[in-house]
């Protein structure tokens, strides 16, 4: 064993723990004084559930793992605890204990007195018990708002930083690429600039807070073959380069993120978690990530067990190394033991073991984990009596006041309004037919990675711990003169028909009938959505569409309203339907967000993140299409979708004019000007979002017929107007060439100023010229948008 005698005279503390030196300095000498078990103890995590009593950690058994001993493993020291919070239900201020009441152990077990990093997961909000379930991911691309996201963020981890958290996983950064992936509710959108800001808000908010955020799945998870889970994906380089790597790209550079996260995926044969040219190659080598990656969890063994190019757990381990990745998470299994032996005989460089040592040792010198006076206190217990655990219970909430205006704000700005023929906003209606099994469902509003659908449903008679109203109870508040009669009609997807004949019966005696459809979220075939709930078709699920169908055929108007986690073809009700109201698992206050808009309390401004398809089995299919994508007349496949990209109505009306040009040529290394007017001639106030697209008639290699490049919500009172300027970098029109490299080609380009994909209101035509130029990861990601007001007429 080393000795510890890396002591500085002056301080009389480990050079490790002198906060007055580099931190470079202090890695250096703490990596000097360790063995090789105790270095590879710091890149490997237990998977634990924190004490309902205040106790300490305990280890969790998965079926994917053997029992863990703790009290072997700590002398050596410990990287990470896995879920302390996320894996049972437990209240807040007793996990925080339970979590510090660990922490201290650890420290105190180990030479060098260093304490655990703790993740938990964050996508839809901290995913504890009793935390704000926030709207989903694919909310927050229909948002179109990125400084909305950036806030939620913020108090995502000031929640998970107050009770001893260090790391959040997230944001997903996947772009959609078929719509039957059971992962899509966890995804922003089906386009990557749309994806890269959004996303890049949230990683921005949540290291605001001091948590460390971690980007996944790195990469190309989202474009696995027919959209099964863990499929193969076929994407060539191309695709991956414009298409799925810029979010990550994007968020490494403007987000700040300091951890990443493989995808459990193979493209072309190479498993993300092999791919040496992908995370050191092309993350760290290029784009200059220092931070810490990640193995998304069992995915190191997974290159044995799934992917066959190891043949024991040594190999896999020696493989991950090699490739980048630096902690295995969530459990020892390949860098425990196998790893030590790999490297004692030689067959692993012990330079590797050092080199992710290095990243994650300096990870938890910056979190403050090496510091002579680091408390396993957090911020939330501070001053309180540790001894008497029962007192504590009640004493953090996780879900208070701000945090629900925040969740209900993201939920009104994320409703999008489909189609209407006038019914909407509702006018006092007196009787009201509250139909669909997700009438008066409250887990309807939640994603799969909420604390209630992840964890809850495996603790069956444990309180939610947060409040779910149904649609029953919001629009009861929203129409308290009304009538409201509810009938189930049928399951989300059980295939029972016979509650249809009720559920006309309720309909035929009412003004509205409000059917409310869409998913149950759930893991691995527990839900209709959900990580391994993928679909063959993008049919409603079960007989919802029969119910659907039946209500349509009577006189009463029918609004149909969508609670789901991926778009689904509606059939006849994109047609017939009164209105429909689109709502991606909105979260604890969706419910609200939903009646509001039914009433017209909230304007709506939520515009469509992904595509909805006019027939079930269209997939894949995306906005994002080369001419050979779209509809043609040698396929009798017609992918065109019922409602594009981008698509959102308001109650309000907007007229776009007088757009001008600054220039109609402009040099590959230069920027153009767009300028317009946007007003409002409705009588309501309202938002607009403007997208800006572009479209490259002539390239060297086939384009996507358009894509977003730019977008900025426009608040507007009735009469007001505002007169954008838009500045678009030529870098803007970039993407990969025949050689592989970026390129900025000369010629014409025509930027669509539009309302959605499919809605274009003002088209400019611009030259490029001058030679073809070459651009890199440094090149610009935006145009920029000022607005200023215009006098009223």
């Amino acid at each position: 064993m080393k000795a510890n005698v890396a002591v500085d005279n002056t301080t009389g503390i480990s050079l490790w723990n002198d906060p007055t030196i580099s931190v470079t300095a202090r890695v250096d000498a703490l990596i000097d004084a360790m063995t090789l078990q105790e270095k590879i103890a710091q890149l490997y995590g237990v998977w634990v559930g924190a004490s309902d009593q205040g106790g300490e950690v305990a280890p969790h058994q998965h079926n994917m793992e053997e029992a863990v001993d703790l009290d072997a493993l700590l002398p050596n020291g410990l990287g990470q605890l896995t879920r302390p919070f996320g894996t049972v239900p437990v209240d807040p201020a007793l996990g925080a204990l339970s979590l510090a009441r660990t922490q201290s152990r650890i420290a105190a077990t180990n030479r060098f007195g260093i304490p655990a990093l703790a993740h938990d997961e964050c996508l839809a909000g901290f995913a504890a018990w009793g935390a704000t379930a926030y709207p989903v991911p694919l909310s927050w691309g229909a948002t179109f708002n990125p400084d909305t996201v950036r806030r939620m963020a913020a108090a995502i981890g000031r929640d998970m930083r107050a009770v001893g958290v260090h790391q959040g996983l997230a944001p997903v950064l996947d772009v959609v690429r078929d719509a039957r992936w059971g992962r899509v509710e966890e995804t922003i959108g089906e386009d990557p600039y749309l994806v890269g800001t959004i996303g890049t808000a949230y990683v921005q908010g949540l290291e605001s807070a001091g948590i460390v955020a971690t980007l996944k799945h790195f990469a190309g998870y989202s474009a696995s073959r027919a959209g099964r889970n863990l499929a193969p994906s076929s994407v060539g380089p191309r695709e991956r380069a414009d298409v799925l790597l810029p979010p990550f790209e994007m968020a490494i550079r403007e987000g700040g993120a300091r951890s990443v996260m493989n995808a459990y995926t193979d493209t072309d044969g190479m498993p993300s978690a092999a791919d040496e040219n992908l995370l050191t190659g092309l993350l760290r080598d290029t784009w200059g990530f220092d931070g810490t990656v990640v193995a998304d969890y069992f995915a190191i063994a997974f290159l044995k067990t799934l992917h066959g190019i190891a043949a024991d757990w040594a190999g896999a381990a020696g493989t991950a190394l090699r490739a980048g990745i630096d902690v295995e998470l969530p459990n020892v299994k390949t860098y425990g033991a196998p790893l030590a032996e790999a490297v004692t005989d030689g067959r692993i460089p012990e330079a590797l073991v050092d080199r992710a040592l290095r990243r994650t040792l300096t990870q938890k010198a910056m979190l403050g984990l090496l510091d002579p006076d680091w408390s396993p206190v957090p911020a939330a217990l501070d001053g309180v009596d540790l001894d008497d655990p029962a007192a504590l219970r009640g004493r953090i909430d996780l879900d208070g006041p701000e945090n629900r205006a925040l969740a209900r704000t993201i939920a009104e700005e994320a409703v999008v309004l489909l189609s209407n023929d006038g019914t909407l906003p509702l006018e006092r209606p007196r009787r009201i037919a509250l139909l669909g099994p997700n009438a008066d469902e409250p887990t309807a509003v939640l994603g799969c990675y909420s604390f209630p659908q992840h964890i809850g449903v495996r603790h069956p008679g444990t309180p939610l711990g947060i409040e779910l109203p149904t649609l029953r109870d919001t629009l009861a508040a929203e129409f308290p003169d009304a009538e409201i009669t509810v009938a189930r009609g049928t399951g989300i997807d059980d295939g029972d028909l016979t509650g249809i004949r009720e559920a006309t019966q309720v309909a035929r005696e009412a003004d509205i009938a409000l059917v409310v459809l869409g998913d149950r979220a759930g893991l691995f075939g527990r839900g209709t959505s959900g990580e391994g709930c993928d679909v063959d078709s993008l049919l409603l699920p079960g007989t919802q569409q029969q119910l659907l169908d039946t209500l349509l055929d009577l006189e009463t108007p029918v609004v149909t309203v969508l609670l789901a986690g991926r778009p689904y073809a509606l059939g006849r009700a994109v047609e017939e339907s009164a209105a429909i109201v689109q709502s991606f698992f909105p979260g604890e206050e969706g419910t609200h967000a939903i009646a509001g808009v039914l009433s017209g309390r909230t304007n709506p401004s939520g515009r469509l993140p992904v595509s909805v398809p006019r027939g079930p089995g269209s997939q894949p299919a995306t906005y994002l299409g080369a001419r050979l994508a779209h509809v043609s007349e040698v396929s009798t496949i017609d992918p065109t979708p019922a409602f594009a990209f981008g698509h959102g109505l308001s109650y309000t009306r907007f007229d776009w004019t007088d757009l001008t040009v600054d220039v109609q040529e402009a040099p590959t290394d230069s920027e153009f000007t767009l300028t317009f007017t946007v007003r409002n001639t409705g009588e309501r106030s309202g938002t607009e979002v403007v997208q800006l697209y572009l479209h490259d008639p002539v390239a060297s290699v086939v384009q996507p017929v358009q894509r977003l490049v730019g977008y900025t919500r426009v608040e507007l009172k009735p009469g007001e107007a505002r007169r954008l300027r838009v500045t678009v970098p030529a870098d803007l029109a970039s993407f990969t060439g025949r050689d592989g490299r970026r390129v900025v080609e000369p010629g014409e380009l025509e930027v669509r100023l539009a309302a959605s994909s499919t809605d274009p209101r003002l088209t400019a035509r611009v030259t490029l010229t001058g030679t073809e130029r070459h651009v890199d990861h440094t090149r610009r990601l935006h145009a920029t948008v000022g607005q200023e007001p215009v006098a009223r007429a």
